[in-house]
């Protein structure tokens, strides 16, 4: 009983997995959320910025 919920429940997990890939390459503006989201390092001493302010480094580029 356990076994056929189990070999059910991969069977449904690939079939989802199947339509996601179908789908995934015809969303509008996929690529352009990664661009958004990398983060921006400090051209002098490469730390992470967070926030509009200047880079703790005191560094002035």
């Amino acid at each position: 009983m356990i076994a056929k919920v189990v070999v059910l429940f991969l069977v449904f997990m690939g079939v989802l997995a199947m339509f996601g890939k179908l789908r995934a390459p015809r969303l509008p503006g996929a690529g352009k959320a990664r661009d958004k989201l990398s983060p921006t390092r400090c051209p002098d001493c490469g730390r992470f910025q967070i926030g509009k302010g200047p880079c703790p480094c005191g560094k002035d580029s």
